[in-house]
């Protein structure tokens, strides 16, 4: 308990929606920034591809969560495809914010001030342990892919061809 104490505030709001859910994980404080997958994945030392990167995206104009694994870019095609709409971009940081709570590089699956559209992608179900972003830029926290589905309410999708 004391540990959550030296975390960052928006670190022990993402906190509370994990324990009000019922997912136990345990919320690192990284020296540095993990603000990329690539710093991400060097700070914890694991694959970048069981990194879960949080990006907001416009679907329609409306914000969606998409968790994508570091392993592979998005494809805006993919997405739109796979999520029904007719158009989607990456949404600027002022929406980020407005919608998550939390700035870029530091957004987690939850903590958010109201629920977001969610989708999971797919590739990091290949994963036993992924990592993901936990409110701050500098805070990160392991999930298994169905604790990420459960706590989140994500539709998995491909968010990638092949």
């Amino acid at each position: 308990m004391s540990a959550s104490l030296n975390l960052p505030e928006r670190s022990k709001i993402v906190k509370q929606h994990l324990d009000s859910a019922g997912v136990t994980t345990e919320i690192r404080v990284l020296p540095d920034s993990a603000r990329t997958a690539a710093e991400a994945a060097a700070a914890i030392g694991c694959e970048i591809a069981a990194i879960a990167n949080s990006l907001v995206f416009l679907a329609d104009g409306a914000p969606v969560l998409v968790m994508t694994s570091g392993g592979h870019r998005a494809d805006f095609t993919v997405l739109a495809e796979n999520i029904g709409v007719a158009s989607i971009t990456m949404a600027p940081a002022s929406v980020v914010r407005e919608a998550t709570g939390q700035a870029i590089g530091g957004v987690a699956p939850v903590g958010h001030p109201a629920p977001v559209r969610t989708f999971v992608d797919e590739a990091l179900e290949s994963y036993p342990e992924i990592w993901a972003a936990a409110g701050h830029p500098h805070t990160v926290m392991p999930l298994t892919f169905a604790q990420l589905c459960a706590v989140t309410g994500g539709t998995v999708i491909a968010v990638a061809r092949g």
